[in-house]
Order: C-alpha cells, then structure tokens, then sequence
C-alpha cells in the first residue's frame, strides 16, 4: 500500500528512531513478516503500518537504504544504474542543462542528475511522494505540479508516464497516464527524455529509442529527441559494473546457418531495440532464421551466455529424445512457437538425473525443438 502524506510526515519526523528500529529489525523474510509487524505495531502504534511498509519496500528495493519508500514508488522508481546512464548522455549532451523531471516521484532519476553536475528540478501531482523525495535528494528544488501543466522552464524534460491501469500494462501511447500525445504537444519545444514500457510499439516516433537491461531483465524503452540521441541503441548493464551499447547505424549483415555449436538467446533489450543482427555481425554469429531472434555461433559472447547444441528434433519426438538423454530436469526457451513451457514440463514427465534445455522455435516453415546441454556463462575477459 502506499504511504498517506501524513504517514510520510511521521517518518520524516521520527526518522533516526525508525531508521533504528529497522536496522535492529535485521533483513525481512516473509515467515517473520507478522511477527516484525506485530514489534513494529508495539514500537510504534498506529504509525506501525507506515513502518512496516517502508520496511516492506526497502526489502524488495535497489534504492539506498536510507530512502524514504513506500511498495508501490519502489515499483516504479527507475533503476539507479539506468538512471546514472540517462544522466550521464544528458550531461554530455547539454553540460550543466537545467533538467526538469515532471514525474518525479521519490526522486531516484534526480539524485542521477545531480550527480552528473546538472540543474535538476522535480515536481509531481502526489504530495506524499514529493515528501519523500524532499527526504531522498534534500536541497533539489521540488514543486507540486501536473506534467501537462508546465511550472518550470528547463534545457531538458524527462517523464515516465504511468504504465499500468487497473493492474494492467497499457502499450497504447495514448493511454498512458499522461497520455504520451499530450505530453509530447505540451513539451515540444523541449528536448525530452520519455520513459515508457519495454514493449511499446515506437514507429511513430521520429527521435532516438534506447532500450536498456540490467542483468538479463529488461527495464525501460525511452523516447529521446534527437538532441539526445538518434537512430536505435540496446545498452545492456551489468550491476557489476559492465555495460556494452550497440547502435542501429552499426554494419548488419549476417548469414542464415544450422545450429552451429552453441545455441545464443539475445539480451532483451537487443531483441526490443531490433539490433540482433548487428549483435550477431559484431559476435560473428548466424542467424537460424531471419525471423527468429535465436542465434547460433563456434563460441559465446563476452558477458552472456549460451547453450552448448546437441541435435534437432520435431516436438513429437522431444519426450522420448530426453528420456534418452536422461534428463531430469529442463530449461525451455520458446520464440515463434504458441507453446507453454510450465504446461510442457508436466508433459515430458521428466525422470532422469541431468539437466539440460531446449530451445524451441519456428525455422522456416514448421517448428523444431534443439536439444542442448545446460546453459553457459561465459566471463568478460
């Protein structure tokens, strides 16, 4: 649940008591979530409840432990390395621009800005998350304020239009909330960073995409104008510190083949940015259909993993093939294919000893099922 303004209030006042409780409260499990609750409760009465969420939301957060959060601004906020790589093509884009962040919510893309050495202002329509970025980036200048309402003037804008309604993912740009229309008209003379959904359909937009990952997981798509970025990138970010970019302007070239000796499943965000086959020319990979995003190489890329092939056989021939093989236990990647892993997994009835994975997809005109040896990771040298 989200904290009310007054139970952000009561935090902020009494944060080096609850900062205290929290930290003799050790790490939160779910088996002990009543039990914590109920200590809160004691320690704190009827504020109990802002406690234990915000103790709730830290747990399942990538943001500073000492940040004000309640589950549902964790959720949302951007991921600090995603935000720290916005900031940092801002800044070398605009050095020292004023940077207005209309949805700012906590304050996570603010404290990226700021560390960039840029002029960040926040503002939002939510009282109660404008209370906790006060908390989270104190000394930013923050204001309450409807992004489609303009209360400031900056070099740049960034937004991240609500992406879910009802429990649901809106992929219409219209239905976002604000809509991405009239975000757009309000703010176009601009320049604009837009953060949206990774499965956004964005041929209408004429500026830069950059579609990001952090350690497999697919984040954000963003919308730049072009005095940020043009053309297409996919950067894929490691949390230990790794990031590799590739852009749509690279060469793109690449064979059609069999199954060579590892079969390689594409980050997310090269497959959202449409940059597999420039990922494959660039890994000297092959495609195994010019339709499907699975790819085929003698070795694996720096940084990502693969599996080591086996054979090819049709799906009907997959149960009796495993059991063969003595498989025990199976990681299934499908693309191209109407295919349900979990409701294949019972049907194999798996009883072997080792583990292994399948990679099914539709290669030319029928669909095929490429038997593997587990996965491997292979190191940034």
């Amino acid at each position: 649940m989200a904290l009310s303004i007054e139970e952000v209030r009561y935090l902020r006042t009494h944060f080096q008591r609850v900062q205290a409780a929290l930290e003799a409260l050790g790490p939160q499990h779910k088996k002990d979530q009543m039990r914590q609750a109920t200590e809160l409760r004691q320690q704190f009465g009827d504020a109990g409840r802002a406690v234990m969420e915000l103790a709730s939301a830290r747990a399942k957060s990538n943001l500073p432990h000492t940040w004000l959060v309640d589950q549902d601004s964790a959720q949302q906020a951007t991921h600090p390395l995603v935000a720290a790589q916005r900031a940092k093509r801002i800044a070398n884009a605009m050095p020292g621009a004023t940077v207005a962040d209309v949805t700012c919510s906590i304050g996570a893309e603010l404290a990226a800005l700021s560390a960039e050495g840029l002029r960040a202002i926040g503002s939002d329509i939510d009282p109660a998350r404008l209370a906790m970025a006060q908390h989270n980036v104190p000394g930013t200048a923050l204001l309450q304020a409807d992004a489609l309402a303009p209360a400031v003037r900056a070099d740049v804008m960034i937004a991240d239009p609500a992406r879910r309604s009802a429990g649901r993912r809106i992929w219409k740009p219209e239905d976002l909330q604000p809509p991405l229309p009239t975000l757009l008209d309000t703010w176009q003379h601009t320049p604009c960073a837009i953060k949206c959904a990774p499965g956004l359909q964005y041929s209408f937009w004429e500026g830069g995409v950059s579609v990001i990952s952090v350690d497999g997981g697919v984040k954000e798509l963003c919308l730049y104008s072009p005095a940020l970025l043009q053309g297409r990138e996919a950067v894929v970010i490691s949390s230990t510190g790794a990031m590799d970019t590739l852009y749509s302007d690279m060469p793109d070239d690449v064979d059609i083949s069999e199954p060579r000796r590892y079969i390689i499943d594409p980050d997310g965000a090269i497959v959202r940015a449409g940059l597999v086959r420039h990922y494959a020319h660039r890994e000297s990979l092959s495609m195994l259909d010019p339709h499907i995003a699975y790819l085929t190489g003698d070795s694996i890329p720096e940084g990502t993993s693969g599996f080591p092939f086996i054979e090819t056989v049709g799906l009907k021939q997959l149960k009796a093939k495993l059991k063969a093989y003595d498989c025990g236990s199976l990681e299934i990647l499908v693309r191209g294919v109407d295919v349900d892993p979990d409701r294949l997994r019972k049907q194999l009835k798996l009883r072997g000893s080792k583990p292994m994975a399948v990679v099914i997809a539709r290669i030319g005109d029928g669909a095929c099922a490429m038997i593997c040896h587990p996965r491997q990771h292979r190191a940034v040298a």
